[in-house]
């Protein structure tokens, strides 16, 4: 526990899934006496810093941790448009049931959420109106989820153009900077954390259904198999190579005080089943790399 409380401008990086170990990080910040005063986030990054703003992180956190698999599955609006697979319509309106209606100007914490711009290729950064809507817009991976439409732009996931938006926060008049990007070195999750209780085979079979479910709703089944790779894995391990990239580049232009990186490994990128899990990773890599940043300031 720190003595006197230092404020922090949190930086929530996006990577589907993983995304829950945010919810481990703050809990850690807390725990050690850290103030939040501001938060931006792509992507997950801006759901989980959202629902944070709002003061509603426990109830969401309780929901998660209670979902299974098919859950999951049940989650997912298929979209007859032909621009996405997913409307992405239920889990904002989930999302609005356990959190409310809330306009981003009146949370308690300072929030930007970046989207995407498609029509002029450059990243937005919403810190007004409503705040599901801007979580909505940053969510919006394209092929996965539809685009936004929002004040006469075309909106989409933030990620595609800065999946850790560390520059919203350069203006803060806080203590300290901290990041946490989700797309960290490859790492083997210890023994003691908690996981999945069945065997890697059943695990398996699961995962083989999700990706025949998503196949199913690409209707490209030309009646010749080229290769094993499900269509939503090339989509998933494109996603986390492309984010991956150009995170590093926006870390060496803009440096945090200190860098929570979660291991790229931990899971694909639509495991939220996983939750306890992943907010144990986030929690056991916020504790090691703050007692590190301790030891190197006293």
């Amino acid at each position: 526990m720190i003595s006197e409380k230092k404020t922090v401008s949190l930086v929530l990086g996006s990577g589907g899934a993983r995304g829950l170990a945010h919810i481990g990080v703050i809990q850690v910040l807390e725990e050690q006496g850290y103030k939040i005063d501001s938060i931006s986030g792509s992507s997950m990054g801006a759901l989980i810093g959202g629902i944070y703003a709002a003061g509603k992180l426990d109830i969401y956190t309780k929901w998660v941790c209670a979902l299974d698999r098919f859950d999951v599955l049940r989650l997912l609006d298929v979209s007859f448009s032909g621009s996405a697979i997913f409307k992405g319509e239920k889990i904002i309106s989930t999302l609005r049931e356990l959190i409310g209606e809330q306009n981003i100007e009146d949370l308690p914490i300072s929030f930007t959420a970046i989207a995407t711009d498609l029509e002029e290729s450059k990243e937005v950064w919403l810190s007004s109106g409503l705040l599901c809507e801007a979580i909505r817009a940053s969510i919006a991976f394209p092929t996965i989820f539809s685009a936004v439409a929002y004040k006469g732009k075309t909106l989409v996931d933030g990620g595609l153009l800065n999946p850790i938006p560390i520059a919203p926060t350069m203006r803060d008049l806080t203590d300290l900077t901290i990041a946490v990007s989700l797309s960290g070195n490859a790492k083997s999750i210890p023994e003691d954390l908690p996981v999945l209780n069945e065997p890697q085979e059943q695990r398996n079979r699961y995962h083989q259904k999700v990706i025949d479910f998503i196949d199913g709703l690409s209707h490209k089944d030309s009646g010749k198999v080229e290769d094993n790779s499900g269509f939503f894995d090339i989509i998933s391990m494109s996603i986390d190579v492309m984010q991956s990239t150009i995170a590093n580049f926006k870390l060496a232009a803009y440096q945090p005080d200190i860098l929570i990186e979660i291991p790229k490994d931990t899971c694909s990128i639509y495991e939220f089943e996983r939750a306890e899990e992943l907010i144990a990773v986030g929690r056991r890599e916020a504790i090691a790399r703050l007692d590190a940043f301790s030891r190197t300031v006293l």
